[in-house]
């Protein structure tokens, strides 16, 4: 190492000044509260929201929580924070799988054996020479395309410093890798939306609460669950959107829920319940369009200022192109509601004022777009959009929607630089890529080619409890060379692992963050509570051992230690124009303004008040009711309208016996996050395993009674679960929490519950290439022979004591970095680092050339909304975007 880049160690020993990251640690002012209080007490805020956690001897032994702050937490926050820090699951020293730390000279390493074998526990400067080495012969061997990063998304923690980030940060200052391309979450909506409606829409602010309450008549949730949903928050939850809820519907508007199932929301916001046959809302709303047709109840006035295509939508919902007339008898016989009931919900909506609210969960289906689409062209149809009280909103159960906008600028993260490979994996295609190196994909327009994965790099990420057809991913992990994992616990991605890095939980460092994804009206500080558990460490200072062993420490950190990044992230904030950063981290939290016009704001109104002055991100300007730079791709299974498509399974061309399984968010966890809390299972799980909810019609017929264990399976695989047998959910449905862990037993049934060993691997479009885990069938039986309990949530067989000889670095060749990294770096535009910096730490596209112009304008404004970002901000980061999208000339 020269002097010109510095190590690691030459900084510590070099007495660099460290900003009193210990010094600030202690006590917050709200211990004062109660004065004779116990004084141990330190400000947090997690994903389940703020708190102060109370410390003695050095254990966390309580969590506060602060009415002040969220007067609705969760026994997420009081239960499961406590239980995890001190779980039997945490990973407490590096480790090594057997079989590679034994073969990797040989490169005889037995991937096979990935999620069986013993792992080896060995030192940290061991673990980073393995990991360094594979990053280097991946990317000298394959290119840097051969690097894939499974850790889009960011949910690990709440942090600004999130592991995601840093291991983007540092695999991209030495040339990048394969990146993820969309998201579980929302994969179809966020693709098809922009060019719809001309926004993302599934990350965008939704109408203020205050609209809804004074203006709608009739509020529609398709699939929507706020009140479970809102439980849990991307940055913190504060459950401020729960009083208004009920304010809402104490103020007299009807609800109304299109589901299989009755939900939470449908309990506290007295829903009325109309069941719908799974992946058919398509149909519902094609169906209600040709009533109000035929009813005169359409707006053509509105149609023909704000849309366009409608002419040729309605020829098809009329029958006039296909010979089908979409009459409420003909979605009779594929949703399952019957024919005047249908009639009726659409002169209800038709003649009220009212507010459409889809979830997540209708587009992650086959022909999810569909779903989407078919709502917006209803309300369309009857000139709902932008209406105060009414029109359209796809996050309502996110981010606490509803809350007025903030606008207030958040705490900046580490800019992750740029990325130089260009290859990409659709977020739920990861299976497919790993099979078929070198095949060609269609995505959102462009054209790409799948790369050979050798090696993925998984950091604060459970990809494995989230990809659909979980045997068949395991199968295909057998060709990848490496795999490294940076966590906690022991989840099911650290279990399929090589390497893994263990992780101190947000408890054991500092970080920052903010709180309110709409609101933004807070900064919280993430104060350190305790020491780092056993021999684990924060995820800034595991990159920066791995950024050392590679000679790129200078560049990852600065120079600088975390605590001086923390400083600069509040700096970047609204709150530091009023609170100097010592009086804030002391205090634990800063508020920042709302404006007050933002408690009457519409979603799409500055559109619908004046149409030529605010245009819509989309081709026209307007509503696309039909889009023809779809129609134009001619995706076979994404048209460029709202049609009904058969499913490759579902309850419309089920077998006798089948059943349509579908696999909400749960109730007491955060997808994974949270599984490990034995008193929050204690709370929901049956015998040990998830719970499947089941029509007390369906348990009858297979001799099942509630409480017993069933196995639910088909060709992909099959789960054991525990047996809710209930009348809230319709006949022919089954629904299973998902996020669980898994534990294969001895004939390959997962024992714990995990759906994703019965998900299909199916697309939802070419278009979209996005999750279809709720179009799934599976059959159902007692399950008479399980093999024990549920073995998920104990840590795997570790082999402790294990000699194992120290790595020599001239073996690693280490020095061949500087030949890969030569000429990729030329100086960022101020844009270009901004955009990394602030837009690419969530729920946003993180590569600039995967879109073009127009869809940058129309993912743009709820992506620079949630960054907070100030009008000559967002003017640089347009021009970086726009001078490099894919359209751009070159």
């Amino acid at each position: 190492m020269s002097l010109s880049n510095p190590t690691r160690r030459a900084f510590i020993q070099g007495g660099a000044a460290m900003f009193g990251a210990t010094s600030l640690m202690g006590s917050t002012a709200l211990a004062s509260i109660d004065p004779n209080s116990f004084s141990g007490r330190t400000f947090h805020a997690s994903h389940f929201g703020p708190f102060e956690a109370v410390v003695r001897d050095g254990k966390l032994v309580g969590i506060n929580t602060m009415m002040e702050l969220d007067a609705r937490p969760t026994e997420m926050l009081t239960y499961g924070i406590m239980d995890r820090t001190y779980d039997k699951t945490r990973v407490n020293y590096p480790m090594v799988r057997k079989s590679y730390l034994e073969g990797w000279e040989t490169g005889d390493t037995k991937p096979e054996l990935r999620g069986k074998e013993e792992w080896v526990r060995v030192d940290w400067d061991t673990a980073w020479s393995l990991a360094a080495k594979a990053l280097l012969d991946t990317a000298a061997n394959h290119g840097n395309e051969a690097i894939f990063s499974s850790s889009y998304g960011g949910w690990s923690n709440a942090g600004v410093f999130r592991p995601n980030v840093l291991q983007g940060r540092l695999i991209n200052l030495m040339g990048g890798c394969t990146n993820t391309a969309g998201d579980w979450s929302a994969g179809a909506g966020q693709v098809v939306m922009p060019h719809i409606i001309g926004d993302m829409e599934v990350y965008s602010a939704q109408s203020a609460w205050e609209t809804i309450r004074d203006e709608t008549e009739v509020f529609v949730l398709v699939g929507c669950d706020p009140i479970k949903n809102n439980r849990i928050e991307y940055r913190v939850a504060d459950h401020g959107m729960y009083a208004h809820w009920e304010e809402i519907r104490d103020a007299g508007v009807k609800f109304i829920s299109i589901n299989p199932q009755r939900t939470a929301s449908d309990e506290y916001l007295n829903s009325e319940l109309t069941r719908i046959t799974p992946n058919t809302d398509t149909a519902l709303f094609l169906a209600m369009a040709y009533h109000a047709l035929e009813n005169g109840w359409d707006d053509k006035e509105y149609m023909a200022k704000y849309t366009v295509g409608a002419d040729k939508w309605i020829a098809y919902v009329k029958g006039e192109t296909d010979g089908t007339p979409k009459t409420p008898a003909w979605a009779a016989k594929i949703t399952g509601i019957e024919e005047q009931q249908i009639k009726d919900l659409c002169e209800l909506i038709a003649t009220s004022k009212t507010a459409i609210a889809g979830s997540w969960a209708i587009q992650r289906a086959q022909h999810g777009e569909m779903a989407y689409w078919s709502i917006v062209n209803f309300q369309a149809l009857l000139g709902k959009i932008g209406k105060p009280g009414q029109g359209v909103g796809f996050s309502w159960h996110y981010g606490n929607g509803g809350m007025p906008q903030g606008g207030n600028a958040t705490p900046v993260g580490m800019s992750q630089g740029r990325n130089f490979v260009k290859k990409i994996v659709p977020a739920s295609r990861i299976t497919e890529a790993l099979e078929n190196p070198g095949m060609e994909i269609f995505y959102n327009g462009q054209n790409n080619v799948y790369p050979d994965i050798k090696m993925i790099f998984n950091a604060g990420n459970n990809f494995m409890s989230h990809q659909q057809d979980t045997n068949r991913l395991i199968r295909a992990l057998e060709k990848v060379e490496t795999i490294v994992c940076v966590d906690v616990w022991w989840t099911a991605a650290t279990r399929w692992s090589d390497i893994v890095f263990p992780a101190s939980s947000t408890l054991e460092q500092d970080d920052i963050t903010s709180g309110g994804t709409y609101s933004n009206d807070r900064v919280y500080a993430m104060k350190k509570v305790i020491e780092p558990i056993a021999d684990s460490k924060p995820d800034y200072e595991i990159f920066e051992g791995l950024a050392d062993k590679l000679g790129l420490w200078a560049q990852f950190t600065d120079g600088e230690d975390k605590m001086y990044h923390i400083k600069l992230a509040y700096e970047a904030s609204g709150a530091a124009k009023e609170i100097p950063f010592e009086e804030f981290w002391e205090k634990g939290y800063a508020r920042m303004p709302v404006p007050t016009e933002a408690r009457k704001w519409t979603r799409h109104g500055a559109f619908y008040e004046n149409p030529e002055a605010n245009p819509l991100h989309t081709s026209s300007g307007k509503v696309e009711m039909f889009c023809d730079t779809i129609a134009d791709m001619k995706i076979e299974d994404c048209p460029g309208m709202p049609m009904w498509m058969e499913k490759h399974e579902y309850l419309g061309n089920a077998k006798k016996g089948q059943l349509h399984v579908v696999s909400p968010h749960p109730w007491f966890r955060l997808h994974s996050q949270m599984a490990n809390s034995e008193r929050l299972r204690d709370l929901y799980m049956v015998q040990g395993r998830e719970p499947v909810r089941i029509n007390a019609q369906d348990a009858a017929d297979r001799g099942i009674e509630d409480g017993d264990l069933v196995e639910l399976y088909n060709k992909r695989g099959t789960v054991i679960a525990g047996a809710v047998v209930s009348d809230d959910i319709m006949p022919g449905v089954v629904s299973i929490y998902e996020g669980g862990w898994p534990q294969l037993d001895s004939k390959g049934r997962d024992n714990s519950g995990l759906a994703n060993f019965l998900t299909s691997t199916q697309r939802a479009s070419g278009l979209s290439e996005a999750t279809t885990a709720n179009t799934t069938l599976i059959e159902m039986r007692k399950c008479e022979d399980p093999e024990g309990p549920n073995m998920a949530y104990d840590p795997p067989a570790i082999i402790a004591d294990m000699d194992v000889a120290s790595i020599d670095d001239e073996k690693l060749g280490l020095d061949r970095l500087a030949a890969l990294t030569e000429a990729l770096y030329a100086d960022m535009t101020p844009g270009e680092k901004m955009f990394f910096e602030r837009c690419t730490v969530c729920h946003a596209p993180r590569e600039v050339t995967h879109y073009t112009q127009q869809q940058w304008k129309g993912i743009t404004p709820s992506m620079f909304e949630r960054a907070g970002l100030e009008d000559d901000e967002r003017a640089l980061i347009m021009e970086y975007l726009m001078a490099n999208a894919a359209d751009a000339p070159k």
